[in-house]
């Protein structure tokens, strides 16, 4: 019996991802319907590089709504609510102990992580190390550039 994939998910993380299909599913697909019907007006398809065009954007548009289906039937939303270790969906303050700098991070699941925003993944080196610790703690980070050592100051 093989185990069942599980997404992990923040509630917002989960709306994104319903919203991004609903419209793909709304307005796009008909964008790409209409766009296929066009190109078939002009005539030969053999030679039609439009209507090509319009049938690859449909192929790609129902790959990424089959994707999108599948992450959203085998998500697992976390339960944000508990602030007193790091976990999915908590905002963590750490200070990293060599330059005595601090940085905020959401932990995220890897199918959220945007580093542009600091939303880190659980399965990050860092993300990795700090999961279930508390305020206060010091932890030990492995890296492909050595190990560098962070404390954490605050979970929200």
């Amino acid at each position: 019996m093989s185990k069942k994939e599980e997404i992990l998910l923040t509630a917002d993380g989960y709306l994104e991802l319903e919203e991004e299909l609903n419209d793909l599913k709304l307005n796009k697909r008909s964008e790409v319907i209409k766009a296929i019907k066009e190109a078939r007006s002009h005539g030969d398809l053999s030679e039609n590089s439009e209507y090509d065009a319009a049938r690859d954007e449909q192929a790609q548009l129902e790959a990424r709504i089959q994707e999108l289906e599948y992450k959203l039937e085998h998500a697992k939303i976390v339960d944000d609510k508990n602030k007193d270790t790091v976990n999915v969906g908590t905002t963590v303050v750490i200070k990293y102990i060599d330059d005595d700098e601090t940085e905020e991070y959401k932990i995220v699941g890897s199918l959220e992580a945007d580093p542009f925003e600091n939303k880190i993944s659980n399965e990050s080196p860092i993300g990795a190390a700090i999961m279930g610790k508390k305020v206060g703690e010091v932890i030990s980070v492995a890296s492909p550039n050595g190990a560098y050592d962070v404390e954490i100051v605050s979970i929200a």
